[in-house]
């Protein structure tokens, strides 16, 4: 059976009108609620940032509270309404949906709320769709933080099945629902999987990277190891190639046609908001802002001490000094002590990890490649079954 077949069937002949937002429903801004005003115990509360934090499409209820007295004094979310953070640093974000299926709950500035009479989690999944972002992006304006008035909103046209028979129209809106969130849920289960396999190997690398008093000998890394400094460079002194920049962070800068390092690199981010973030390459790359760590082949492998530095991060990040521009320096790092065992048993421990880590962190291989896979699907079908054909006005 062919999509284009089964939305066929699934309309049955019946006709899809585009109306705007304004005239489908009302929308609705919050009030006067900040993260401060969060207590243990009251009336359930939404502060616009948990949407991007807390919720994927939709959820039942909410886990923070306010004042019995504050709530009183501010627009509620009921049970079906959209929920709307219309303000984000980036366009994506902006206008981003929540579907509201739990009871009434109190809600924050920066966010509206949108009321009808459709399926709101059919209204969550259009919100998502190319189509209406393409639209959202003619309506959005500041600077710095970028937002979208009700008023431009009101102007957006969502496609109606069957206006004219709400209980038609609400059980196609329903099997279109249904078809989307068994790709949600999917994802959802496939990423809930991811993170108890982190947990895990989180657990298995402090094992492993564990070792017992006089079991090993601990040296610095200043005893074994040379510190290099990668060389400063701009975009507009790069020459057309396919190395990448590495400098403060865990994807290239841009790319290159020269190399300063090749073979297996250990670097560490020297300054800016990744400052200590330590990665490993085993290609050639031209080091920028960043330095790296080459150990005594003789007594250390590349791949272990990335693991033993990669297992320290948070202690690492920990280690930035300076208010404006955070950096780390080489001589902290030249003190830090780092075991070491046989070199049989360093393999043994890399070959562990790295079957770990590609499970868990690799967007080539593991639960990531899946995650982004169905990803993919979800947004191929959510397209396809919410493109509907429109009207000659409606295109103009």
């Amino acid at each position: 059976m062919s999509e284009l077949s089964f939305i066929e069937r699934l309309l049955d002949g019946v006709e899809v009108e585009w109306k705007p937002l304004g005239e489908v429903g009302e929308f609705i801004r919050g009030n006067g609620m900040q993260k401060k005003d969060f207590v243990e115990a009251g009336f359930p509360a939404i502060h616009y940032g948990q949407i991007y934090t807390r919720y994927g499409l939709s959820a039942e209820k909410t886990f923070t509270f306010v004042s019995n007295e504050l709530a009183g004094k501010l627009k509620k979310a009921k049970n079906n309404d959209l929920l709307l953070a219309t303000t984000s640093e980036n366009d994506e974000d902006v206008v981003k949906p929540l579907a509201w299926l739990g009871d009434d709950a109190a809600i924050s500035g920066d966010m509206m709320l949108f009321r009808h009479s459709q399926n709101v989690k059919y209204l969550a999944h259009f919100f998502q769709t190319n189509t209406f972002q393409e639209q959202k992006r003619k309506y959005i304006t500041g600077a710095k933080v970028r937002r979208v008035s009700s008023g431009d909103l009101a102007k957006i046209p969502v496609p109606i099945p069957c206006p004219n028979n709400q209980k038609k129209s609400l059980e196609i809106q329903a099997e279109i629902v249904r078809i989307l969130d068994a790709f949600t849920a999917h994802t959802a289960e496939l990423t809930a999987e991811l993170t108890a396999r982190k947990k895990q190997y989180n657990y298995y690398r402090d094992q492993l990277l564990s070792f017992q008093e006089g079991e090993v000998e601990w040296k610095t890394l200043g005893e074994v190891a040379e510190f290099r400094r990668g060389t400063a460079i701009t975009k507009k002194q790069t020459t057309s190639g396919d190395i990448p920049v590495v400098a403060n962070g865990p994807l290239p800068t841009y790319f290159h046609g020269e190399q300063n390092r090749e073979g297996e690199t250990v670097v560490i981010a020297r300054s800016g908001a990744y400052a200590g973030y330590v990665s490993y390459w085993n290609q050639p790359i031209f080091l920028t802002d960043a330095f790296s760590v080459h150990p005594d082949t003789k007594i250390l492998t590349p791949k272990f001490v990335y693991h033993i530095l990669q297992n320290k991060q948070d202690h690492i990040h920990a280690m930035k000094k300076g208010a404006g521009v955070p950096h780390v320096r080489v001589k902290e790092f030249e003190s830090y002590s780092v075991p070491i065992p046989s070199l049989g048993e360093q393999t043994r421990i890399v070959a562990i990890l790295d079957k770990f880590d590609a499970l868990t962190n690799s967007i080539t291989e593991g639960l990531p490649r899946e995650i982004a896979l169905r990803k993919k699907q979800y947004e191929y079908y959510r397209d396809l079954l919410l493109s509907f054909p429109k009207s000659e006005d409606v295109v103009a």
